[in-house]
């Protein structure tokens, strides 16, 4: 099975593309979509899309997890970060896939067994599982292979993350 992980965002998105066979995980790729606050909502929309369909089509994945939103404090900031994740869902969705979702606490619970964990202990217990020589970077995309990898531990309960 291939999952799909989605560190959400407007600015930067992360992505992780991990294969599960078994207990076995493997990170096939990982990385950020990147746009400028210069640019309008709607280009910044529509290159999100254009860019979550070209990984979707490149590696395929059967199945996308995405982190649930945490609110702060800039209504504007939530809005256009709210709008975003809507886009890479529908990316997500078009190409048939079920999405499930994940709180940050939920994530930090699977991968360290701590939902209180700081985000130092969660990369490195990331690079700990798939054997990795360095912290994946930047943050976003360590953030997205975290996505992937808890969604993987809960394959059995999934349909409790599903989003409906």
């Amino acid at each position: 099975m291939i999952i799909l992980g989605i560190d959400p965002g407007i600015a930067i998105v992360g992505y992780g593309i991990i294969e599960v066979v078994g207990n076995s995980i493997k990170l096939l790729e990982y990385g950020c979509i990147t746009t400028s606050s210069k640019s309008p909502v709607p280009k910044r929309l529509s290159f999100i899309m254009k860019e979550m369909r070209s990984i979707i089509d490149e590696f395929k994945p059967d199945e996308m997890a995405i982190e649930e939103l945490f609110f702060n404090k800039n209504a504007k900031t939530v809005i256009n970060v709210a709008q975003a994740r809507g886009v890479e869902i529908l990316a997500g969705i078009e190409a048939g896939l079920k999405i499930y979702e994940y709180t940050p606490l939920q994530i930090k619970q699977a991968i360290v067994g701590y939902g209180r964990a700081e985000k130092i202990q969660v990369q490195e217990t990331i690079k700990t599982i798939l054997r990795l020589s360095e912290i994946p970077k930047p943050d976003d995309a360590a953030d997205a292979i975290a996505v992937a990898v808890c969604h993987s531990f809960s394959r059995k309960f999934k349909e409790l993350y599903e989003m409906r």
